[in-house]
């Protein structure tokens, strides 16, 4: 439809986005109301800067009960966004079991509980759900141990969501790097902070949450028909070799 999207129209559709307020979230709502798609974001509170095109529904995802209310009053779900998560940094042994278990409900369980929930509206859609996993997934993750464990989790989880459901839903994962949002300074400092942090991606910069949202709307669209189980790597080329530096340093000397 529109440049931003890349062509994608979901005019007609209904999107339900999680934790669609701020950050990767409200990149991943915008890009789906630019292409014509009727968005729905639920939090637990308000996005702090209008969603233009989309619309608020307050929710707490870990209510399974309350979950299942909102999509049972909903008459069409086209493509459900498992975007909600975060963790803080804490180290393994300098927190408690149940702290590392409220970041797994928060980031594998409430994806299953809302999954669930949606299902009889997108296989009645023929609908399409993304996961938001993370490279912490993938690899090591110290500091975000419990955080790591539930993004591979998901991912495991998409693919197997992917073959029971199907041929009636698609189910696929954006694996995503680091990304520009209102947080950032809080993790990288200033902007040569964040310039350096940038630096060691392979594109040189950290991606924004547009670019993210165009990726979502990719695997909900037409044009992605036939992937389902798959795992889109949304990391600007992940992180920069150490032999290139070292071949740039040997070059230079």
């Amino acid at each position: 439809m529109g440049r931003d999207t890349g062509g994608a129209d979901l005019s007609g559709r209904v999107v339900v986005v999680t934790g669609g307020t701020r950050g990767v979230g409200a990149g991943i709502a915008r890009a789906f109301a630019a292409a014509g798609a009727e968005v729905v974001v639920c939090a637990r509170r308000p996005p702090d800067v209008p969603l233009d095109g989309c619309a608020f529904a307050p929710l707490d995802l870990r209510d399974a009960a309350a979950v299942r209310e909102f999509f049972a009053g909903l008459d069409r779900v086209d493509v459900l966004v498992n975007n909600a998560g975060g963790t803080p940094y804490r180290l393994l042994g300098e927190t408690d079991a149940e702290r590392h278990a409220r970041v797994i409900e928060l980031n594998l369980t409430a994806p299953l509980t809302v999954s669930l929930a949606a299902r009889d509206r997108l296989a009645a859609a023929r609908g399409a759900i993304v996961m938001i996993g993370s490279v912490s997934g993938t690899r090591a993750s110290p500091g975000t141990a419990a955080y790591g464990a539930a993004k591979a989790g998901l991912e495991n989880l998409a693919r197997s969501m992917a073959v029971e459901w199907a041929p009636d839903i698609r189910v696929n994962t954006l694996v995503l790097g680091m990304v520009r949002t209102e947080s950032t300074a809080l993790h990288y400092g200033d902007e040569a902070g964040v310039a350096a942090v940038g630096a060691t991606v392979p594109l040189g910069r950290l991606a924004e949450p547009r670019e993210i949202g165009e990726a979502a709307v990719f695997l909900a669209s037409d044009a992605a028909a036939y992937i389902s189980g798959a795992s889109l790597l949304v990391h600007g080329g992940g992180e920069r070799p150490a032999f290139l530096d070292a071949a740039t340093v040997n070059k230079e000397a």
